[in-house]
């Protein structure tokens, strides 16, 4: 199912309203899952929602009605309904305070969560000392984290790769460091690895320096303790 399709079908309000039939909305769920745009829409429209709710359970007070004089008229479909005085006027009232609700608070709020910057937890790994920190770094469940490596002085390398090893000794990630890092005697690299499916447990880290002839020589290593946080 393309984008395309489920913005001109209007498949996320109808998503919403319970209208799609369960082969569409399995075909709609697999989309959205993989579209941030319609998965920003359906938690907008969640969120509409829900809020549309507490708005109308603490309305206590009617909507002032006019009094009409009844006037016989011809059989209607039920959408007429909505356009009957008693009906529209509060249902439109309550519409426009939703909808502004959803374009000032909502929409911001979920925009601003999915883009803004955020401090990374981050441990030190001392690839000069032997043992791991006195203080576990602490990662919530799909989070990255940032370790502050540092390494051994006076080395040279045309590149460097820094392997990150888990609790049973498996290869669960490595990054490539240009040979930059090294400039102006800096003994501290601050290396970001990637949300990955972890376990809690000691990690080791290990440095290796890529020759000109892309030999591989160790520079260091140093383990760390790693808590997954649910």
């Amino acid at each position: 199912m393309d984008h395309d399709k489920v913005v001109r079908e209007k498949m996320t309000e109808k998503y919403l309203l319970k209208e799609l039939d369960p082969e569409l909305r399995d075909q709609f769920e697999e989309h959205f899952f993989d579209c941030p745009e319609c998965a920003l829409d359906v938690r907008a429209g969640s969120e509409f929602v829900t809020h549309s709710k507490v708005v109308l359970a603490q309305s206590s007070k009617p909507f002032p009605v006019r009094t009409t004089v009844p006037v016989p008229v011809a059989a209607r479909r039920p959408w007429a309904a909505w356009l009957r005085p008693a009906f529209s006027v509060p249902a439109l009232a309550l519409l426009l305070v939703v909808i502004g609700y959803q374009n000032l608070v909502v929409l911001p709020q979920l925009k601003q969560a999915s883009g803004e910057p955020r401090v990374l937890p981050a441990t030190a790994v001392n690839l000069l000392t032997y043992g791991t920190n006195a203080s576990p770094l602490v990662v919530r469940a799909g989070e990255d984290f940032l370790l502050n490596v540092i390494v051994p002085p006076d080395h040279r390398y045309a590149a460097y790769v820094a392997e990150l090893y888990g609790p049973a000794g498996k290869l669960e990630g490595s990054v490539r460091i240009s040979a930059s890092a090294n400039d102006n005697d800096n003994d501290t690299w601050p290396i970001r690895f990637p949300a990955a499916d972890r376990q809690s447990g000691t990690y080791k880290l290990t440095v290796r320096g890529m020759t000109a002839s892309g030999q591989a020589v160790e520079v260091g290593s140093g383990s760390f303790q790693l808590e997954i946080q649910n």
